[in-house]
């Protein structure tokens, strides 16, 4: 007996490993030699492309393809209609099957309903990239980001609030509490 949910439409190809308690919903395919971990929830419609590497906890909604090149690690959240791409410069009549560039989208990651994120950037742990963003950069941890192209209006900390750092360059999260520091123009959660 399978340790994961797979909805009677959606399709799931040879050679894939999916994780316990992971859920794949109507008219989803998931195509071979991809890795989902534990607790996955793919909505309706999502297409994970060959080699496609998902952590434990990563939430896919509706109408997401994930191509080959893209590797989300633990608890990213990829919101309605999102878009991946994986060639630089794409070309119906020339075949770049072998050009396909990474992209990373860390932990606690989050992109936004529409966003479009062009292939080769990182998105840094815990980032929020807002809805319908257009991302042509690496995306630094903890960074809030907005527009086309995408900008960077301030941060965020690991439960999605905006930090306010004060003269010492400390903020507190209004609900976890937790404390982060910036310095040097980075963010760092204080242990």
């Amino acid at each position: 007996m399978s340790k994961y949910f797979a909805h009677s439409t959606a399709v799931i190809d040879d050679n894939c490993q999916i994780g316990e308690g992971t859920k794949i919903w109507h008219f989803s395919h998931v195509m071979s030699n991809c890795t989902l971990g534990e607790g996955c929830n793919l909505g309706q419609n999502v297409v994970v492309s060959p080699d496609v590497v998902l952590g434990k906890n990563v939430k896919v909604q509706n109408n997401v393809s994930i191509y080959t090149g893209v590797i989300c690690e633990d608890d990213v959240f990829l919101g309605p209609s999102m878009v991946f791409t994986n060639v630089i410069n794409p070309r119906s009549a020339v075949n770049r099957r072998g050009e396909y560039a990474v992209t990373n989208v860390r932990k606690g990651a989050s992109i936004g309903a529409n966003a479009t994120i062009v292939c080769g950037n990182e998105i840094g742990q815990y980032a929020l990239i807002g809805a319908g963003a257009v991302v042509t950069k690496p995306i630094k941890p903890y960074a809030l980001v907005v527009g086309n192209p995408s900008k960077q209006i301030g941060w965020v900390g690991e439960y999605g609030h905006r930090l306010h750092f004060n003269d010492q360059g400390i903020a507190i999260c209004e609900e976890s509490k937790q404390e982060y520091k910036l310095e040097n123009e980075n963010v760092t959660r204080i242990k």
